[in-house]
């Protein structure tokens, strides 16, 4: 992968911090477009080409979760990495609700930061093609829901509800291997990347939100919890 291209779009409003980032990002050979706003940043996105989003939540006027939420409506690959000095599992939850790839807490290392980009630049640039090499069924059955993978949606009687790009996939490796016990480093390796630097944390956040939306009537769903291992689909 050629980093030389990647335009990092960073949205942060603390001075140090920001310049701090900024330095990173150019010493590792990647492009750094910093902004200080919530509106600045969907201006940017809209107007220049975006490899990535590090997306401050505590910010003037738009916050990080209205600028996430602004953006999946217009794209639900960009790879979106929260930074909060939260630590409160709710707000977490709440920006993978939202669409964000992933969370990064504040005070971060520098190795974890780029760690964490490049991850996600790999995951991306890996989806391209793999998005070409689907299935030709656009329509599928998962749980309870008709999942439309072109519109990114699960539908369940007449009502809709949006999924994410990681939702996607994650009904894809579970359709892959039916009745198979799953390890959360394998859900992880496949759904994120090979090297992927989270934790286990982002996945079950990830799994709770879908079981949600694809199975909110059952209780005892498809997706089912292997304890000690990581999870089951059960068609």
């Amino acid at each position: 992968m050629n980093t030389t291209t990647k335009r990092i779009l960073i949205v942060e409003d603390d001075e140090s911090i920001r310049e701090g980032i900024i330095e990173i990002i150019e010493n590792d050979g990647l492009i750094p477009v910093p902004v200080t706003s919530g509106i600045d940043a969907v201006k940017s996105f809209q107007t220049k080409p975006t490899d990535l989003i590090l997306l401050d939540i505590m910010l003037p006027g738009m916050n990080g979760y209205d600028v996430c939420r602004k953006i999946r409506e217009a794209d639900k690959r960009v790879p979106i990495l929260l930074l909060t000095s939260k630590s409160e599992e709710i707000d977490q939850v709440l920006g993978l609700e939202l669409g964000a790839d992933d969370y990064i807490i504040k005070p971060f290392r520098i190795r974890e930061l780029l760690a964490r980009i490049h991850s996600a630049l790999r995951r991306s640039e890996f989806m391209k093609p793999a998005t070409a090499r689907k299935s030709e069924l656009s329509i599928i059955e998962f749980g309870e829901a008709i999942i439309d993978r072109k519109r990114f949606i699960a539908k369940i009687a007449e009502v809709e509800t949006d999924l994410s790009e990681k939702e996607i996939k994650l009904i894809d490796i579970f359709l892959a291997h039916p009745n198979e016990a799953l390890s959360r480093d394998f859900l992880l390796n496949e759904a994120w990347s090979i090297d992927y630097a989270g934790t286990t944390r982002t996945l079950d956040q990830h799994i709770a939100k879908l079981r949600a939306k694809v199975e909110p009537n059952s209780p005892n769903g498809s997706i089912k919890t292997v304890h000690g291992v990581g999870y089951k689909y059960i068609p």
